[in-house]
């Protein structure tokens, strides 16, 4: 069971990022009913999706970008320094824990590590344009485009590690964004929502 849903989860989340709608889509109707994958913009029903379906010890935390910086919003700033063993390792009344749903861990935490149940928290750094992924940095005041192709592949390669540190399932965190604040326009997170919804993953609220 671990190596079916290893090998799909990863060919699901590379045809994501691919942009390979088609494949994307066959692979996660092979995947979803034994993995369950879940999309919403409201970070309180994230949160209680994934302590639904934790069972016993089952583990289940935030993670996010480490370019993720306009998260702060929705009280998840990438800044305050994660300590690992304190997330993978301690118990539920400990605040340091992934179990709080407090702390988001970056892909610098997470490389190689897993979790049972995973809330990812997409910024506006990693962005669907229409036919493909467009990457930024929050530098100042404001998002600015990544030229460099290294760095381009970094940003996707955390993203893949962050959509695969799940054993049992996860749930997609988009924000709504707020037309108010010019650097969390609705317009820079919508295309990655539907995008995703596209794909085939089930938006709940």
């Amino acid at each position: 069971m671990r190596s079916f849903r290893a090998e799909n989860v990863s060919a699901f989340v590379k045809a994501l990022l691919d942009c390979e709608r088609e494949r994307a889509q066959q692979a996660f109707a092979q995947l979803y009913n034994r993995y369950p994958i879940a999309l919403t913009r409201d970070l309180a029903v994230a949160k209680k999706w994934i302590r639904d379906r934790a069972r016993g010890s089952e583990r289940y935390g935030l993670v996010a970008s480490s370019k993720a910086m306009r998260l702060k919003p929705h009280a998840i700033d990438i800044r305050v320094a994660v300590d690992p063993v304190h997330y993978f390792l301690n118990e539920r009344n400990d605040t340091r824990s992934s179990y709080y749903l407090e702390d988001a861990a970056t892909e610098f935490q997470v490389q190689g590590l897993e979790l049972d149940w995973v809330c990812v928290t997409w910024d506006a750094d990693f962005r669907f344009g229409g036919s493909g992924w467009n990457y930024h940095d929050f530098r100042g005041d404001r998002w600015c485009n990544i030229g460099n192709p290294d760095r381009r592949v970094y940003l996707r390669n955390a993203y893949r590690v962050l959509l695969t540190r799940a054993r049992q399932g996860m749930v997609v965190f988009i924000p709504p964004g707020d037309p108010n604040d010019p650097t969390r326009p609705p317009a820079f997170y919508d295309s990655t929502f539907n995008y995703l919804r596209e794909l085939g993953i089930p938006e709940i609220k």
